[in-house]
């Protein structure tokens, strides 16, 4: 695949001078170097390019794991709260029904003032 930019000309075979033909083969050379060099730079900085990523993948996976652990703990401490308000459901003592309600209605009540006076 060719770029288009690509100041390449064939050369022509024609000439029997040998001079030229040195001449030809000593600047085709000179180009060779200038673009395997040009090659050597890209591909060095898709090296450091590629080290970054792999830099940045290594620190999302332990920002990822970290999340995980968060969620499992969580998980754990949602599903104990949640047992104990089914027991606490389940105990026919009104009395205990009531304190909740009566806890609900004082945190809406604390909520309204704080957002109130905000």
């Amino acid at each position: 695949m060719r770029r288009n930019n690509y100041p390449y000309q064939p050369l022509t075979q024609t000439s029997t001078d040998n001079s030229r033909v040195a001449v030809s083969q000593d600047a085709l050379e000179e180009e060779n170097e200038r673009s395997a060099e040009e090659l050597k730079q890209k591909i060095g900085a898709l090296k450091s390019l590629t080290i970054d990523i792999g830099h940045e993948v290594r620190y999302q996976d332990k920002l990822l794991r970290g999340i995980d652990d968060d969620m499992d703990r969580t998980h754990g401490f949602l599903s104990n709260t949640m047992g104990r308000v089914v027991r606490l459901g389940k105990n026919t003592s009104s009395r205990h029904m009531c304190y909740m309600l009566l806890f609900i209605v004082f945190v809406f009540l604390l909520l309204y003032v704080v957002i109130k006076l905000k």
